[in-house]
Parts: structure tokens; sequence; C-alpha cells
């Protein structure tokens, strides 16, 4: 069946327009409530990231899940894996984000984990889709769902960080500017790296309802860069407005993004013997980390792009480490879902046990040029059985010579096609883009005619 809310991560939109609205969260509570509720009396967590919109949609989940008898547990701002966490601490049936991730502040969304701290499945949020078809009501008065704010949320969560490195490893000596993107890790992540013995320079850790990820974190380093050079400091680590992504700035500057932090953490753990089976990237992770992990020996597979899928992959395969180049990275053997914070410390502890820079500990990757065209396109065509588009992208490969790739990916939320071309030499790759996005455009055009 075809999902009429949810997407690759969740539920998400601009506040104020339909689903993203009060009396749509006030139903979903409600439906999630029934689903989570059918094995008798159940709990579930909930906690938000700092747009302004949060506290509106938070009491409307609450008064929804109340109404299908289901208790309610209350974080307030919070990093997505903290509630995963928690979830699973709390042995709660479910968890609810009240987030929009990276995007500015007038768009908000929902994410859900099971009780196991993983997204749901697809029948689980198909069975909440369904549930909403229904109309609403009550339990009983004395059936009602009681909620309460669990006050130690954010000390459990920050000794939970703590501990996934080993007790006896110190930042001390570190300095490192650490930007919040005035999102929900600004009075976390802070404490997990001093507590740990490391210097911090803070920036965009004050969160006003509205200034979330604005220039800022990890869809924007441009401050973050500065900020490193101009203080002198090891690193910078920068979040993105739910805690659940990292990109990472080294001390002359240059950034460090998902993939060639995904290599280090990799080759880390390759290095101590504790690294078991391989790595899963996506479809969009630079073509430089895959011929990198081949150098290494160490297994590489490509999943759809969304973290949703990179956790599919890892666990079909009982593989732990996988990630993205935009900052997600699943260390599975620590937790079970996309967290910044522990992936950060990571690959401190590569540092710290090399005693090499984050600029030196990434040299064994190259990454390769990548070019991105978006070619516009009606939402029902397809790509499949197009002997021209076959043909042109035949014909870059062949340039190629097996120095590069091509993909061609539909955008799962815009009508668009990207077409990415990867490859040594990086003007010859922007032709070759260049080229193929105008031949797929004269194809797709010959397709609607």
């Amino acid at each position: 069946m075809t999902k009429a809310y949810f997407g690759t991560d969740g539920i998400r939109g601009e506040v104020g327009y339909y689903p993203i609205t009060p009396d749509f969260m006030l139903k979903l509570g409600w439906a999630a409530g029934c689903v989570f509720a059918r094995g008798g009396r159940s709990k579930i967590v909930i906690g938000k990231d700092t747009r302004i919109s949060g506290y509106m949609f938070e009491s409307a989940l609450e008064a929804g899940l109340s109404a299908a008898g289901v208790d309610v547990m209350l974080t307030g701002p919070m990093p997505t894996p903290a509630i995963a966490y928690l979830t699973r601490t709390f042995r709660a049936e479910a968890g609810i984000v009240i987030s929009a991730s990276h995007n500015p502040f007038q768009d908000n969304g929902i994410k859900f984990f099971s009780a196991a701290g993983t997204k749901l499945p697809d029948a689980v949020e198909l069975a909440i889709e369904e549930q909403l078809q229904s109309e609403m009501s009550c339990v009983s008065s004395a059936e009602l769902g009681k909620a309460w704010r669990i006050d130690d949320a954010a000390g459990r969560y920050i000794e939970f960080c703590k501990g996934t490195i080993s007790g006896h490893l110190s930042l001390r000596g570190m300095r490192i500017v650490l930007d919040c993107a005035n999102g929900a890790t600004y009075h976390v992540a802070p404490n997990v790296f001093e507590e740990l013995g490391a210097g911090i320079i803070e920036i965009a850790s004050a969160p006003d309802g509205v200034n979330i990820n604005e220039s800022c974190g990890a869809t924007d380093v441009s401050r973050l860069q500065k900020v490193v050079l101009a203080e002198g400091a090891d690193l910078g680590i920068a979040l993105d407005g739910d805690g659940d992504r990292l990109i990472m700035v080294d001390h002359r500057g240059a950034v460090v993004d998902g993939d060639e932090i995904l290599f280090i953490i990799a080759s880390a753990m390759k290095s101590q013997g504790v690294l078991s089976g391989g790595v899963v990237g996506t479809l969009m992770s630079n073509y430089g980390l895959e011929q990198a992990f081949a150098r290494a020996e160490i297994p590489f597979v490509r999943a759809r792009v969304g973290d949703r899928y990179v956790m599919e992959q890892l666990t079909e395969r009982g593989w732990m480490l996988g990630g993205e180049g935009s900052g997600h990275i699943v260390c599975g053997h620590l937790t079970t879902t996309g967290d910044g914070i522990i992936a950060a410390l990571q690959v401190l502890k590569a540092m710290k046990d090399s005693g090499l820079s984050l600029a030196e500990l990434k040299h064994g990757m190259q990454k390769l040029p990548q070019v991105m065209i978006n070619v516009r396109t009606p939402r029902d065509v397809s790509l499949q059985g197009s002997v021209e588009i076959e043909a042109a992208v035949q014909r870059v490969e062949k340039v190629l010579a097996g120095s590069g790739r091509v993909l061609l990916r539909p955008s799962g939320t815009e009508p668009l096609i990207r077409v990415m071309v990867e490859g040594e030499d990086g003007e010859l790759v922007r032709t070759l883009c260049r080229e193929l996005s105008e031949d797929v455009e004269k194809a797709l055009s010959a397709l609607v005619s």
C-alpha cells in the first residue's frame, strides 16, 4: 500500500499547512495511541527540538495520546537519538520526536521510534494511517492517559553518550569549537565534551525558537570554519537541529563530511579488530569512499538514500557501521539510530588513539569530484526502458573507463531527476554531467510529448 502521510523519515512539512497543523497532530496522537495500546496500557516518550511550533504540537499529541488511553512521558527539547535511547530505557512502546531535522524553523514534522529505538516498520506506519481514517473517540475518564515530565532526561543521555567510549579516555588538551545549530543539542553536547575533558568554544547554542539551523549547524559550517581558524582550535563539530547529523572541520578549516567521517571511524575500528563485517553507504556516497574501502579491504555496499535504508542494510547483513555524506552516521554497535554526538566521540577517540590530527586521519580517502544537476520532469515519467537515456549513460561510462560512475536518481520529494557524475578529472566530470543532463532532458521531453 502507498502511504499518504509517512515519508522516508516520518511526516514533515510547513507549519500551518496540512498535515502539519494542530488538528492533524491531535488525531495523529490518538491514532498512534490506538495502534500502540492494542496490547493493553502503554506509554510513549515525546521529545522535540527547539522550534517555536514544537510546544503547540507537543500539546496536541499529548491530548490525542491521552484520549487513546496512553500515558505520555515528556522530555522537552532533546536530540532525536536521545529519544530513541530513552524509549528503550523506559521500556516505552514507542518514542515520538517533533522535529524537521535540518530544515528551517517554519517547517516541522513527526518521527516515530519503536520500542527497540529503531524507525517504525512500514506495517506499523500503515496501521497508524489506517487508524487516521476512523472517527476520533475518547476512552472513559478513568482510562485517560496520564502525562509527566522526565526531569533528568538530559543527564541520562549525557551519561549514555559518555559511556560509548572507554572510561579511561580523556579529551583533555583538545580545543573544540562546537556548533549546536541553535537546536536540540544546545544543553547536552557541550556537557558531554566538557565532562570528558575537552575545552569547548560554543557557537549557535542559544535557541530562541526561530533561529534553529539559521546560517549554522551541519548544513552551513562557514561560521564554524572561521571560528576554528580564529581560535586556533584542534577541530570543529557541527550538529544539525535535532542532533542526528555530524559534519566536522579540521584545524586548517577544511570540511570533513559524512563520507570522510565514516572512513575515519571504519578505519579505526578495523585497526582495533572490532569492525564486524563491512560498511553501508548510499547511492550518493562519494566514489572515493568506495575506492578507499577497497584498498583497505573493508566490504562496502550502497543503500538507497536515507538513514532508514542504511539501517535496513545493516540489520539485514548483521553489520554495525553505516552512514551518508550528509552526516547521518549510524554506529550500530553503540546505538540504534544516527547520532551526531556519538559519531563525533568515535572520531575523537580515533584521534586520541592514533595521535593524529583530524586532517591526517582523512588522508587515506581521496574524494573524487562529484557534480549533480537537477532535471525537472513530470512525476509520472519513468526512466525505465528509455533507449536514449540508456545510450547516453553508456556513453559517459565509456569515457570514465572505470575511474568514476554515473547515477540517475528520481527525487523523493520533488519532480526532479538528479543526474550525478563522478570521476578523477573535475573539468571532465562537469562537462559530462552537463551533457548527460541535456540528453536526459531531451529524452524526457520526447516521452511526454
